[in-house]
């Protein structure tokens, strides 16, 4: 396929500053990557970060080790596409594949990436943040992070991979999970995940924490057997109602707030775990001691390992629904005033806006 000379991207400039502009198409991709033609690519909240808060994970002023990025970046990393272009020695991935991709491009060498933990490679360059993404009509990508997409999965499911995995990793940190009560705190794109993740592994209770009226109903119809509001009674006294008067064996804190970070802890029974999942923009006054005397486990979770081909495949088979998380799609043109902005405006509403770049 030929790829003209320029394209239109949405590029971060800065807090509040993304800009739909013309840069230059992708080049021919370097040995061991591929070019790919983006059908859609959704709107996360870690860009909702960098929109709102940013730089969070936007290098500014020093460039990047991997990729030279520095103080703008075309963002998007919830991706889904076509293979238009292989660089050499790339065997794996052929011209008119449709793929989704891992956002973290990693080094292959350091102690991490040699563990299986791609996630926390020394030198990690996320898609979207680190390096050029998916709000392009073309971008490049390792080829070694690009997984196939069989033909039963739409593109607009393929683009849901990236949040679906975040939540099966999350899912996966926690430990066994089969019968056991877990909460998740948040019912915005990367809670339902985690929701609808737990489902699928077997979870026996899930207990949603959430005050939206409209991401309460979503909660429930994505696999949420109870829906606490914190404006109904204390969290806490609720939770326990429902499990017996323990608490949580896992809590899943989803929303990135420092007093939500103290309150999945609150939330866990003794010897349970929490598993801290979304993105903090403020640090937070805690005692550890809490943690200490009731042996509670605190648990990170950053993106995703090699969860994308378990998701795809539970997409393909049915076992995890995708539409019900798309609420609305736009053209790359429209990306701020209907995408960022509806998003904040309006964030009870919507769950996952999806962008076409064509």
């Amino acid at each position: 396929m030929s790829m003209p000379e320029k394209m239109n991207a949405a590029v971060w400039e800065g807090r509040l500053d993304i800009n739909v502009k013309e840069v230059p198409t992708p080049s021919t991709p370097e040995p061991g990557w591929v070019n790919i033609k983006v059908e859609w690519c959704g709107i996360c909240g870690s860009d909702l970060h960098e929109y709102l808060a940013g730089p969070v994970f936007i290098p500014v002023g020093t460039p990047h080790p991997r990729t030279g990025i520095k103080d703008q970046c075309v963002l998007g990393h919830e991706f889904s596409g076509e293979v238009v272009e292989v660089g050499k020695s790339v065997s794996s991935i052929s011209v008119g594949d449709r793929v989704t991709a891992s956002a973290c491009q990693h080094c292959g060498e350091c102690l991490y990436c040699q563990e299986g933990q791609p996630n926390l490679c020394e030198t990690v360059a996320f898609t979207g943040l680190m390096n050029h993404g998916g709000f392009a009509s073309y971008l490049s990508v390792p080829a070694n992070v690009v997984y196939k997409v069989p033909d039963n999965v739409s593109f607009e499911s393929a683009a849901l991979v990236e949040p679906l995995s975040v939540g099966m990793h999350a899912v996966k940190k926690a430990g066994p999970i089969q019968g056991k009560t877990v909460v998740v705190l948040g019912a915005g794109t990367i809670g339902l995940c985690t929701i609808m993740c737990a489902k699928a592994s077997g979870a026996g209770k899930i207990i949603a924490v959430e005050m939206s009226k409209e991401r309460k109903k979503k909660a429930l119809e994505l696999g949420a057997h109870i829906v606490v509001d914190p404006k109904d009674g204390d969290p806490i006294e609720q939770v326990k109602l429902h499990s017996n008067g323990y608490g949580a064996s896992v809590t899943f804190e989803c929303i990135g707030h420092k007093d939500t970070a103290k309150l999945a802890v609150d939330l866990t029974r003794k010897a349970g775990r929490i598993v801290l999942v979304g993105i903090f923009e403020e640090p937070s006054n805690y005692n550890f001691f809490e943690v200490v005397a009731t042996e509670k486990e605190i648990i990170g979770s950053l993106a995703y390992q090699d969860e994308f081909k378990e998701v795809i495949t539970m997409i393909s088979n049915g076992k995890l629904e995708t539409e019900s998380l798309i609420t609305g799609k736009i053209s790359l043109n429209n990306i701020v005033d209907k995408g960022f902005k509806e998003l904040i405006e309006n964030k009870d509403v919507n769950i996952k806006i999806l962008v076409s770049p064509s």
